[in-house]
């Protein structure tokens, strides 16, 4: 989940005052390697120093504290249970109480050991599945396996750790086996296309062998990580122990969060993946130079690659990560890529490298009418923001051009549709709350010293003034919540989605760690993200663990299971502060009457009701962790599951009765860009099979309509009452 990121600066240069003197020693350590403990207990020091001073209520580094690292750098390494032996966690277990000292003294003896061990029963591990896929899986046997990984005891020797290995797989083959046979049963497969007919032993060895494939890639991308990279693995079981936003980026995770705030990268404008020793082409971004040019194609094998008139480096067997960042570089740069084409053909192809915006994470919006009445959606996805680049485009401008052009195409209504929006730039989302307003407070942030500081939408022009609608759901979070919060309490908008929002509360600064470390030659050190502020409602109220209420509830798959804030064992704590003054909106006469209609249509929605249903089937289906492995039996299990399926089925085939366009300027980009066209093609159906934006539509239309429909209905009922 993305966090917000504040603005405001003064919080952290305070801890860089300090830091200066702390590190200065730390200026003229040798140039580090991959892997070099000593940057690897520098790192470690730096970083629970920066945490310590700059967090916002910074955990006691005790033995509790080092429990909890402990478990859950464990649980890290060994989700599954499938690597270590009980005697590899008594080993580790003396260790249990001592990483807090540990820390404090840079010591690297339970990471290394750990480390080492992991990497040791990995290897140990290959041997297991290739052994247990090598010869034909009987599926008769009347045996069960329980895959509550949680609670289940470590295996004793080798032998049990051999037996989970068997069943872990023989349920992984038995799913596909099963679906395999009831493609051929049908005669053709989900695109329709005719299956060929094979026997039992054909399927039986397919499936081995797909297995065998699955797991041979897993392990090798497993392979390629470094010890650097299980080290930011122990680094973040220690970061987020202090509360489960702050969290350790190394240089390659800072580079990709920074991409995700910002939407956008310098390079060619492709997506990569790691397929055996070969990095594939799997998707060309719109609008980048690499689609622009129209040589490179998805599905095309980059075998080497070379900086402008440079040597090319042949890439086969290298990681993914070290691939990309060969193709990567600065705009007008020149990168030759040596590919395999589909046919077997080779080509060399030239690209220079470009700014490539990454469109999905951009604010778009779309035009939908209700009995010839114009309404408009804005859907948001994050609150991104350029902190290099101020007069790059971020949230804020983004959503005021498209409210612009909405209200240039005659819409009467509009809805925000932040649902799954994990949070972002503080900054846009203030000034966005601003469009909505005159001017007023929007939230309120409080530091640890708890010194208040109130963030205000000072401009008085209002960009919409009409009806609006927030649309949210439980992974709305942080940036989305205070978007939310600051129109409900204003009574702004309506707030329609899920009984509430994630409940992320607090507010995350980015440091970057190299700037502690003058003429530092350790290499990159990377970033932390620390909790530095909580962020409260301007009525006084903190989002934090309760998220936003909302104001049309609606049930969803998800409402019964544990998946918010609430359901972290270390998240902070809800509370509240003074509130800030401010005027409820006064222009919405028909609040109460859009409240009072929406509850009577979800009281009447059978729909609605079988999400609830399905809901709840979803959260009982969640305690059920044993399945058979005799195949009769899960063919049993399957059947059950499918008839439940069937019932529920209604929910995926659902339509409401709306027609979704693009706006004309897209509309005329869409002619010359396919891909485009495409995913607001598969935008607008998705929208046209959403029960939560139907709602969202009729609670706007009753916001747009409804004094005039109640003074319909009032003539109808006195001209019943004369006749």
């Amino acid at each position: 989940m993305n966090a917000i990121v504040s603005f405001m600066k003064r919080h952290y240069k305070k801890i860089l005052i300090v830091l200066v003197a702390a590190v200065g020693l730390w200026s003229f350590m040798p140039k580090s390697k991959e892997g070099d403990p000593e940057k690897d207990k520098l790192l470690l020091e730096l970083l629970t120093y920066v945490i310590e001073k700059g967090h916002y209520s910074p955990s006691e580094i005790n033995d509790t504290f080092s429990k909890g690292v402990y478990k859950e750098y464990i649980e890290a390494l060994d989700p599954s249970k499938r690597f270590f032996l009980q005697s590899d966690i008594d080993e580790f277990a003396q260790y249990e109480t001592k990483i807090d000292d540990q820390i404090v003294n840079r010591d690297l003896t339970f990471f290394n050991l750990t480390y080492d061990r992991l990497i040791q029963r990995m290897e140990e591990s290959r041997a297991y599945y290739k052994e247990i896929l090598d010869k034909p899986i009987d599926y008769k046997v009347d045996e069960s396996i329980n895959t509550d990984y949680e609670n289940a005891p470590y295996c004793k020797n080798v032998a049990e750790l051999k037996e989970r290995w068997r069943k872990q797989i023989k349920l992984s083959t038995l799913a596909s086996l099963v679906e395999k046979q009831k493609l051929q049963e049908k005669g053709t497969d989900k695109k329709e296309v005719k299956v060929e007919v094979k026997t039992y032993e054909q399927l039986e060895k397919e499936t081995r062998e797909n297995a065998l494939k699955s797991l041979n890639e897993n392990f090798d991308f497993i392979k390629d990580l470094t010890r650097t990279d299980w080290f930011s693995v122990y680094i973040n079981a220690i970061t987020t122990r202090f509360d489960p936003h702050t969290s350790y980026f190394a240089p390659e995770d800072k580079e990709r969060f920074d991409v995700s705030m910002s939407g956008k990268l310098e390079g060619i404008g492709a997506r990569l993946q790691k397929k055996n020793d070969y990095t594939e082409i799997t998707e060309l971004i719109s609008g980048g130079p690499a689609w622009r040019g129209k040589e490179l194609e998805a599905g095309d094998v980059v075998l080497k690659v070379a900086q402008g008139n440079g040597e090319p480096v042949d890439v086969v067997g290298m990681r993914l990560d070290d691939v990309v960042k060969k193709i990567k570089g600065p705009k007008g740069t020149e990168v030759r890529l040596t590919v395999k084409k589909q046919d077997g053909s080779l080509k060399v192809i030239s690209i220079i490298r470009d700014e490539v915006e990454i469109e999905e994470t951009y604010a778009r919006s779309s035009i939908v009418e209700k009995n010839g009445v114009k309404y408009g959606i804005i859907y948001l996805p994050k609150f991104y923001i350029d902190f290099e680049n101020k007069d790059s485009r971020d949230a804020a401008k983004d959503v005021a051009i498209e409210v612009e052009r909405l209200k240039n195409a005659g819409v009467e209504g509009l809805i925000v549709d932040v649902r799954d929006n994990g949070g972002g730039s503080l900054k846009t989302v203030v000034d966005i709350s601003g469009l909505f307003i005159d001017q007023g407070p929007i939230v309120q942030v409080r530091s640890a010293a708890g010194r208040k500081e109130v963030l205000y939408d000072r401009d008085p022009k209002v960009a919409w003034d009409g009806p609006l609608v927030i649309m949210t759901n439980e992974f709305s979070a942080s940036a989305s919540e205070i978007l939310a919060a600051a129109m409900q309490d204003y009574k702004r908008a309506v707030i329609v989605g899920s009984k509430q929002t994630y409940g992320k509360g607090t507010v995350q600064n980015v440091i970057d760690l190299n700037q502690f470390v003058r003429g530092s030659t350790v290499g990159d050190l990377g970033a932390l993200k620390t909790t530095t502020q909580k962020f409260y409602r301007i009525n006084g109220g903190s989002t934090q663990l309760e998220g936003v209420k909302s104001d049309v509830v609606m049930p969803d798959k998800y409402a019964y299971l544990e998946m918010g804030e609430r359901d972290i064992d270390n998240a902070m704590p809800w509370d509240k502060i003074d509130p800030a003054p401010y005027k409820t909106w006064t222009n919405q006469p028909n609040y109460e009457f859009a409240l009072a209609n929406s509850k009577k249509r979800l009281s009447a929605s059978p729909q609605l009701k079988l999400i609830d249903e399905n809901a709840k089937w979803l959260d009982n289906r969640n305690d059920i962790t044993t399945y058979s492995l005799q195949i009769d039996k899960y063919k049993q299990e399957q059947k059950q599951l499918d008839e439940m399926n069937k019932k529920f089925k209604a929910i995926a085939d659902y339509k409401n009765n709306f027609e979704f366009k693009s706006l004309p300027n897209e509309e005329e980009q869409m002619k010359t860009d396919v891909t485009l066209k495409e995913k607001r093609d598969r935008w607008h159906e998705n929208l046209s099979k959403d029960i939560y934006i139907e709602e969202a539509i009729h609670v706007l239309d009753d916001l747009q309509n409804g004094a005039n429909k109640g003074v319909s209905n009032k003539v109808k009922k006195e001209k019943l009452l004369k006749s």
